[in-house]
C-alpha cells in the first residue's frame, strides 16, 4: 500500500499540545484533539475517559465542531497529556472519522516522522457507513 501525504499543518499540533498541557488532568482527560475546519477555524476537545467506553478526543472534537458549526473537517491530530507527543486514532475513531469526513487528512507519526496522511490510507479497503445506506427516494 501507498501512504499518500501532505504537509503537516504544525500549527495543529502545536493548537492540540497546548489544550492537552492546559486542560488534561487526571486519568479522565489525558488526549486532546484538534482539527481545522475548511474555513479555517481550529476547534479543539479533549477526551472524557470513563470505564464504559468514554469518547476519545477525536470523537469530543465532532461535537464540538458540530456545535460551532463546523461541519467539514479538513484535517485532525490528537497528541497525548505529559508531552507525549501525536497519537494515532483508534480503530473506532478511524472508523468513525472516516463515515463523517471522507476527505479528511489525519496527522500521525512520531518526531521527524510526523506527516498527514487521508483517513482512507488508515483504513484500506473499509467498510463505508454512507454507501450502504437506502436513498430516501
Amino acid at each position: 500500500m501507498t501512504v499518500q501525504t501532505h504537509p503537516v499543518d504544525h500549527e495543529l499540533v502545536q493548537a492540540a499540545a497546548d489544550v492537552a498541557r492546559a486542560r488534561c488532568r487526571g486519568d479522565n482527560h489525558t488526549v486532546a484533539a484538534a482539527a481545522r475546519a475548511q474555513d479555517g477555524r481550529v476547534i479543539t476537545a479533549v477526551n472524557a475517559y470513563h470505564f464504559t467506553g468514554g469518547p476519545c478526543a477525536e470523537l469530543v472534537l465532532i461535537g464540538a465542531a458540530a456545535a460551532q458549526g463546523a461541519y467539514d473537517l479538513d484535517t485532525i491530530v490528537a497528541v497525548g497529556d505529559r508531552d507525549r507527543g501525536v497519537v494515532p486514532p483508534c480503530g473506532r475513531c478511524r472508523q468513525v472519522l472516516l463515515d463523517y469526513f471522507p476527505a479528511l487528512k489525519v496527522i500521525v507519526g512520531e518526531g521527524d516522522r510526523t506527516r498527514a496522511v487521508p483517513i482512507t490510507d488508515l483504513l484500506p479497503e473499509s467498510y463505508v457507513w454512507a454507501d450502504h445506506q437506502l436513498d430516501a427516494d
